[in-house]
């Protein structure tokens, strides 16, 4: 048996929350599996609906910390274990056990100065284990900067499921909502300052004037939604903007395969990166390619020039030319094609031979 200890696990939203929903389904293929995972409200109708066991904790963060490597460490006196899987750093450090322990980092939590207080934590919780497995080659790199054994590091992509069949009315109803808007942009993300909406739309004050029917779909919430909402009106591109929040997994679909470009120019902001971007594998699934940031690691799921570009999300002129350069002749649906055969290596049927090995 394997135990999986995660602080973000569905019916929770979010990048993070699939990756470890599906790399629990993948192995629970192969081995017996039981989660460790978050109090969540509504949360006992999704885990009746999996074949493997989920075990919730709730509670104040600090004491749910506490409690819960509690919890693991009784279960792992009591039971024959062969490792254990964490999500995050945090998640392994009250954990006590000779098992063999397995860490996942993402970029964003090790991203701090080397020789900060909550730098010597994780690389103490990390250089403690039997492999740290790093979302991309940029966030390896992360991590052997600040500290960590180069040997004990191995990249593997996050995986993705299967593109979902596109539902019939939804398409209609994008159709309908986007008529003879085109070109198409999409960023489907939450808003904050390293997913870089904020440039992009003033790359597409200028790509107006050339494009004057081009449309941009928002697709999310967070801190800087109203900051957005706010430059939008104020560079008169509300005929150009159009925003989504709270809609089905059906219509989202149905937005990116309607699209011609997903963008998402990510840039580091204080700690925050894009360690992996599995957004940009999700669109490419659909034939849709990516325009992407310098910054973090979209190259290890963009194929610049081939599957879409990577720009350097900080300069406004290399996030308008890009664009452009992609919409001149449509070029977006070349790339869109090599994408879509390209996205074939992060099917979870092909991630999870990788962790396989590293688990044998």
């Amino acid at each position: 048996m394997y135990l999986i200890v995660t602080r973000t696990f569905p019916p929770e939203l979010g990048g993070m929350q699939s990756l470890m929903w599906g790399l629990a389904k993948e192995m629970s293929k192969n081995f017996m599996v039981k989660v460790f995972a978050d109090y969540q409200e509504n949360h006992k109708e999704f885990d009746k609906k999996e074949n493997f066991s989920i075990e919730r904790v709730g509670g104040i963060k600090f004491l749910r910390k506490i409690r819960k490597a509690q919890l693991i460490n009784e279960f792992l006196t009591n039971n024959k274990i062969q490792g254990v899987i964490a999500d995050h750093w945090k998640s392994l450090e009250l954990i006590k056990t000779d098992k063999k322990k397995y860490c996942l980092i993402h970029g964003k939590e090790i991203n701090h100065p080397q020789r900060s207080s909550i730098s010597k934590r994780a690389i103490k919780v990390l250089n403690n284990t039997e492999k740290v497995i790093a979302n991309s080659e940029y966030t390896k790199n992360l991590a052997i900067n600040i500290g960590v054994s180069s040997e004990k590091v191995e990249v593997i992509n996050p995986g993705i499921d299967s593109a979902k069949e596109l539902n019939k009315k939804s398409l209609e109803k994008v159709e309908s909502l986007l008529k003879v808007k085109t070109p198409r942009l999409i960023t489907v993300s939450r808003f904050d300052k390293r997913k870089n909406h904020e440039k992009v739309i003033m790359a597409l004050r200028n790509l107006k004037q050339i494009y004057p029917n081009i449309v941009y779909i928002c697709i999310g919430y967070g801190d800087e939604e109203e900051k957005i909402k706010s430059l939008v009106e104020e560079l008169n591109l509300n005929a150009q903007v159009m925003f989504f929040k709270d809609i089905s997994d059906d219509l989202k679909n149905a937005l990116i395969a309607k699209s011609d470009i997903f963008v998402m120019p990510s840039i580091i902001y204080k700690t925050s990166v894009e360690g992996f971007g599995i957004a940009y594998a999700e669109a490419a699934q659909y034939g849709v390619p990516s325009l992407g940031g310098k910054d973090g690691g979209a190259s290890d799921v963009i194929d610049h020039n081939k599957t879409g570009l990577i720009c350097d999300g900080n300069n406004l002129e290399e996030i308008y030319s890009s664009l452009n350069s992609m919409i001149e002749n449509k070029k977006y649906f070349e790339l869109g094609q090599n994408a879509k055969k390209y996205v074939s290596k992060f099917s979870w049927e092909t991630i999870i031979i990788e962790y396989k090995k590293i688990l044998s």
